[in-house]
């Protein structure tokens, strides 16, 4: 394997496919990363550079579609190089690649494509392309696909019935073969077991972060990883995620931030 700053490995330029740009300050971790991007037969083109300044003097002369880019470098590090990414008047799509999980929340906010932790398995940087190819394409679509239609669910608050609309849920929590639904001022409880919702609302942003809570992406406001420990904060309300469910939680805001570019 070959490798290093300014390489540059293409399929004879052929068209339709990602063009990649690696920045690593770590030449092995570089050199390996653009190694397993260059045998994906979507990816035409992958350079190289060891450092963020380097970097934007390779975009300044090609540009590219996707960034490939550790978080953790000497002076200006990948969250520092995405942030001028974001002022480009064709801002390429961003993966973040680091060693640490601490960055996701840095990561939404700066509406990454992607969020992959070292050492990167070649099948979790396959689906990392296929989120690249697949947002390329919903840019390039005429419209964009619609939203999934509003949902009214019918509730019994003291012999009277309501109706609430599923995107003032905030959050779920089961209660036996019951669901108590969450809005911004009550909540109610409906006959409805937890994982019925979870497969009903999945496409519409609610993602588990507990074996007994769904949330709504769309009203999560804060999420907060500390001592290993994450939560999210959907106004005045805290709500732990646990360990198994934080991975999904970060991808899902990641995908939910690119999407809404």
């Amino acid at each position: 394997m070959t490798g290093g700053a300014g390489v540059v490995r293409a399929r004879g330029g052929a068209p339709g496919l990602l063009r990649a740009l690696v920045v690593d300050d770590e030449a092995p971790a570089r050199e390996e990363l653009a190694w397993l991007l260059d045998r994906d037969p979507r990816v035409g083109a992958v350079r190289s550079a060891g450092s963020a300044p380097e970097a934007l003097r390779a975009l300044d002369g090609e540009a590219v579609d996707v960034v490939f880019c550790d978080v953790k470098m000497p002076g200006l590090d990948g969250l520092d190089l995405a942030r001028v990414l974001a002022r480009f008047a064709q801002r390429p799509h961003v993966v973040f690649v680091t060693a640490y999980d601490e960055h996701a929340l840095a990561a939404f906010e700066l509406r990454a494509t992607d969020y992959l932790l070292k050492p990167v398995r070649p099948e979790r940087l396959a689906e990392a392309v296929r989120r690249v190819v697949q947002a390329l394409a919903t840019e390039l679509a005429p419209e964009a696909p619609p939203e999934p239609d509003d949902e009214t669910i019918a509730v019994e608050l003291g012999g009277v019935v309501r109706f609430v609309q599923r995107s003032g849920v905030r959050y779920v929590e089961a209660q036996g073969d019951y669901a108590r639904l969450h809005t911004a001022g009550s909540s109610h409880l409906v006959r409805i077991p937890l994982t019925t919702l979870e497969e009903r609302w999945g496409n519409a942003g609610f993602v588990r972060i507990h074996r007994s809570t769904l949330v709504a992406i769309a009203h999560v406001d804060e999420i907060r990883i500390d001592a290993g420990r994450c939560c999210v904060r959907l106004g005045d309300t805290v709500l732990q995620v646990s360990r198994r469910h934080t991975k999904e939680l970060r991808n899902r805001l990641v995908r939910a931030a690119s999407l809404a570019r």
